[in-house]
């Protein structure tokens, strides 16, 4: 996921197309926690947080990743505070939102091997 996160091409070259990474610009990264808020809401209209890591394991998680981050990159690495109500606030340079998933996709189970049948059924069909 850091490796992932390092090279993405988000960022505009000269001709203003997502060419570039953070680390080809120099820029540096903000890393605000969403453990506490990993809601799935693709059924009914009450979000469910079953799949969210508990407290403990989420914050030893976020912590581990912030170390690897910062020993990955020279870039300036800034960060929230795990599980604090935060006010952050941000420019939106246009209309694109990425959502970087781990291969697992969940945050603290295994897959249900129901659910990789079903995947891997799509795949080969």
């Amino acid at each position: 996921m850091i490796k992932k996160l390092l090279a993405l091409r988000i960022f505009p070259d000269e001709a203003e197309k997502m060419n570039r990474s953070v680390t080809d610009i120099g820029r540096g990264l903000l890393v605000v926690s969403q453990f506490t808020l990993y809601g799935d809401a693709r059924k009914g209209t009450r979000p469910s947080f079953t799949d969210a890591m508990p407290p403990t394991e989420a914050e030893k998680f976020y912590n581990d990743f912030m170390a690897k981050l910062r020993a990955a990159t020279p870039l300036k690495v800034a960060e929230g505070k795990f599980a604090a109500m935060m006010d952050v606030e941000l420019v939106n340079d246009g209309p694109v939102t990425i959502i970087l998933e781990s291969v697992v996709g969940r945050a603290s189970r295994p897959p249900d091997p129901d659910t990789i049948h079903r995947r891997d059924a799509r795949a080969t069909n």
